[in-house]
């Protein structure tokens, strides 16, 4: 895939509405919703089915409903809510007052269990799990029926009503669709709709103790919203026959369901179950940790809200699963920052030279660009004075060949400064470089010399008396394998965790002007990568996430593919 095509990819599901509007199916209405379950954080497959559900509604002219399908009250709770909802804003999108949940239609619900026993459809039955999977046969062979499933219509209404008054234990009894036991379709196989779950829900309280199965409510709360296209992802494709049969059986108003690969990403996991895995055994702190693919995770290390949207159109949508390299949304990220992020000078693992021949006590204020790709950005100014502190890594004293940075007897130019050549260092007791001293050449001010004599080598610096102190965190890739699910035999996902994903650097020495930085802001720090400013900043202490480095893997490919 080429990034920097920006042809929009080609689109079935487009194809389908479209078709359906020349139809004038559904009455030319286009409405879609986004159905997050409420137990765990958004990741960035989610922001796919969110860009794609809230962006068709906005080209045709229709609506999205955000609507939590709250059907298991012992994995869901108040805190995910919350934090869902927070990601969709922060991701762009408002729902209006179109938000909705799956425990609202609960006494709706019932009342179509309640029909579908009525008119034969459904019936109670008294297996354990186990003995429901031992019954329900394989792909190869057929299944076969419980023993409770012919019961009489009378006797299913005065159980299930028994079942919701509290009369049974959990998993004592369940209500299952009456469909085929040979189906070749295993969810067609008497699937169960209702089970006993003797739990208080987030919303609802404990009003019930029987909850419907995410099969059953998801169909019908699409309906009774006048959902015109469920859309979801592959993996319920071969769910699409029950949610027909559940629809057509009702009677009840039917959407279209339609389905698209999930996202999958490289050096990445996006189950939702080793995710919360991660969480609960410390392998990350916390959801919004910044190596995680969570939306909160992301939106901590500083990625735009812009570039997520942008990834997302950009893949578009398949009808088969793949992985796409991680590369491509950290490009979309670069892209979008490289536009947006004001230039500051920031040193990460400092190293102090003076410059011999400047005046003691002087202090220039010299002009510097905010963003080159943005003129109204403006100019700022940075204090230049005879200490000043450099990269460490900008300074060799031997130096390998095509080393153009700072080395003895070299010159090269500061940024927005001067050019400075290297006269001597000085070592402490281990042989190891504390000072390197220079002198600079003051008719080069503003990085150009009069005789037009040329340098090769341009280093970032700090004024070491202006300097601010700060914590930056270096975050990498959470894991070392393009696909760390593809395990090696006795290994699992966790054996591929990068042990260097976070490196964090205390003394950092930073331009002053970033003392007034605030938690979300974001900036290039010159020559080092995209950073933004931390949650956890406080008075007196400045803490900045690396967001992304300035490598670009996509420009490499472009390059080598031009060759």
């Amino acid at each position: 895939m080429n990034p920097t095509d920006t042809s929009a990819p080609s689109n079935f599901i487009h194809e389908m509405i479209e078709k359906d509007l020349e139809t004038g199916r559904f009455d030319g209405r286009v409405q879609t919703r986004f159905p997050p379950e409420p137990n765990g954080y958004l990741h960035i497959g989610h922001a796919k089915s969110i860009v794609l559900n809230f962006g068709i509604a906005q080209k045709y002219n229709g609506k999205c409903n955000l609507r939590f399908d709250d059907t298991n009250p012992t994995k869901e709770e108040e805190e995910y809510v919350r934090s869902i909802i927070e990601d969709v804003r922060w991701l762009g999108y408002d729902w209006g007052e179109r938000i909705f949940y799956a425990s609202d239609y609960f006494d709706q619900l019932y009342k179509w269990a309640v029909q579908l026993i009525e008119t034969g459809h459904a019936y109670v039955d008294d297996l354990s799990a186990e003995e429901i999977r031992a019954y329900r046969g394989t792909l190869t062979e057929p299944g076969k029926n419980s023993p409770y499933r012919e019961r009489s219509v009378e006797e299913n209404l005065d159980l299930f009503e028994r079942m919701r008054a509290g009369e049974f234990p959990n998993g004592a009894k369940v209500l299952r669709a009456k469909i085929d036991m040979a189906s070749p379709n295993m969810n067609l196989r008497d699937p169960v709709l209702y089970r006993i779950l003797h739990a208080p829900h987030h919303r609802t309280g404990d009003k019930w103790c029987i909850y419907p199965m995410y099969d059953f409510a998801h169909g019908q709360s699409d309906s009774i919203e006048r959902v015109t296209h469920s859309i979801c992802t592959l993996e319920f494709e071969n769910h699409r026959p029950l949610y027909d049969w559940l629809l057509d059986t009702l009677g009840i108003y039917h959407p279209q369901q339609i389905e698209f690969a999930r996202l999958n990403l490289s050096y990445t996991v996006l189950s939702k179950r080793r995710l919360i895995e991660l969480v609960e055994n410390s392998y990350v702190n916390g959801w919004d940790d910044p190596r995680m693919p969570t939306l909160s995770g992301l939106r901590r290390r500083g990625v735009p809200p812009e570039a997520i949207r942008s990834f997302a159109e950009r893949i578009g949508v398949a009808r088969n699963d793949s992985i796409i390299d991680v590369s491509l949304l950290e490009y979309h990220i670069r892209q979008d920052l490289n536009k947006r992020a004001e230039r500051r000078m920031a040193v990460l693992h400092p190293l102090k030279i003076i410059i011999t021949n400047y005046p003691e006590g002087q202090v220039e204020m010299l002009e510097a660009v905010n963003n080159p790709e943005d003129e109204s950005a403006g100019k700022r100014t940075v204090p230049f004075s005879r200490e000043l502190y450099i990269e460490r890594r900008d300074f060799n004293e031997d130096p390998p060949r095509k080393y153009f940075r700072l080395a003895p007897g070299r010159e090269v130019r500061l940024r927005y400064g001067y050019f400075v050549t290297c006269t001597n260092v000085v070592k402490d007791e281990h042989g190891e470089i504390i000072e390197v001293h220079c002198t600079y050449d003051p008719e080069t001010k503003g990085g150009y010399a009069p005789d037009g004599r040329k340098v090769r080598g341009t280093i970032h610096w700090v004024s070491a008396a202006h300097a601010i102190n700060a914590e930056v965190r270096l975050y990498d890739r959470l894991f070392t394998k393009h696909n760390p699910l593809d395990a090696e035999e006795g290994k699992d996902y966790k054996d591929y965790l990068n042990p260097n994903s976070l490196e964090v650097l205390a003394g950092c020495k930073l331009e002053p002007s970033l003392s007034e930085a605030r938690p979300g802001e974001r900036f290039q720090f010159e020559r080092l990568g995209y950073f933004s400013v931390d949650p956890d900043t406080t008075e007196g202490r400045l803490v900045f996430n690396r967001t992304i480095t300035l490598r670009d893997t996509w420009a490499k490919i472009e390059k080598q593919q031009r060759k």
